[in-house]
């Protein structure tokens, strides 16, 4: 957490609202967290430059400067970029700061502190180890069942393989797999081409009802306004542990563990 459809909302909550702005200056209270090429300090590097606009790659929000570099952020677990007037409360965790020329901040905030935002050149190939966005028009049929082509791994660990699929995580992993009525333990290679069909399009249109309903909010995610998502009011099996199946009504939620991360199915329907 963050996946995919949450950082997609930000982005689209950055695009609509600071797109246009200049950083006036950096605040960075945990260095860790910023970091500038070749020595460089992060506030010097991105002080007085115009966003240019904001967009998505994976699980990463990246935002654009006028110079041509970009600043990569990585959310992971509780990161969280929120726009606010300077005078608003912060959130605990509030580790670096731009100070936008209009008073308002972009606060990058992660209790945990595992985030990072990174300053990148033009053209750096920062994202070359990244797999397909799965709502790209490269996220064919075809492309899909050559990733699991002669796979031994459980497909489940498979579509959280981010060189692979760019932006899966757990929480849509498990949704897409129930959808698709595919056990996530199942070999990749095992799937047949009527499965492969189902699941392609399971994530496809559970990554797509996710964004529409602007992410789930099972932690600490909020988009860029500071609101929660809503599509955990919508989850068929995460989280759900001992709960009826809401599709077949006989089998119940269960949570098996696959390369180390919960994973949550329903054994009557995802045979």
């Amino acid at each position: 957490m963050p996946e995919l459809p949450e950082v997609e909302t930000i982005v689209r909550g950055l695009a609509e609202t600071i797109v246009g702005s200049t950083i006036e200056r950096a605040e960075v209270r945990l260095a860790k967290m910023a970091i500038a090429p070749g020595g460089t300090r992060f506030e010097r590097a991105v002080a007085g430059e115009r966003i240019a606009g904001v967009r998505r790659r994976g699980k990463y929000a990246l935002i654009d400067l006028g110079s041509g570099h970009s600043l990569v952020t990585s959310l992971r677990m509780t990161g969280r970029l929120v726009v606010a007037p300077a005078s608003a409360a912060e959130h605990p965790g509030t580790h670096l700061l731009l100070h936008l020329s209009d008073g308002r901040q972009l606060r990058f905030s992660d209790v945990r502190t595992f985030g990072r935002m990174r300053l990148v050149a033009p053209r750096e190939a920062w994202d070359q180890e990244l797999g397909v966005e799965p709502l790209s028009a490269d996220f064919t049929e075809q492309a899909f069942a050559g990733m699991l082509a002669g796979r031994t791994t459980p497909i489940k660990v498979l579509l959280l393989d981010q060189r692979r699929i760019a932006g899966i995580g757990n929480i849509y992993a498990c949704e897409a797999l129930w959808e698709a009525r595919v056990r996530p333990s199942r070999p990749a290679r095992a799937l047949t081409k009527p499965a492969i069909h189902r699941l392609r399009q399971a994530i496809v249109e559970v990554l797509r009802r996710a964004i529409t309903m602007r992410g789930t909010s099972v932690d600490d995610y909020v988009d860029a306004g500071g609101l929660r998502g809503s599509f955990q009011n919508d989850l068929c099996v995460y989280g759900r542990l001992g709960l009826e199946c809401p599709r077949c009504g006989t089998g119940r939620i269960v949570r098996t563990v696959l390369a180390q991360r919960g994973t949550w199915w329903c054994r009557r329907c995802q045979k």
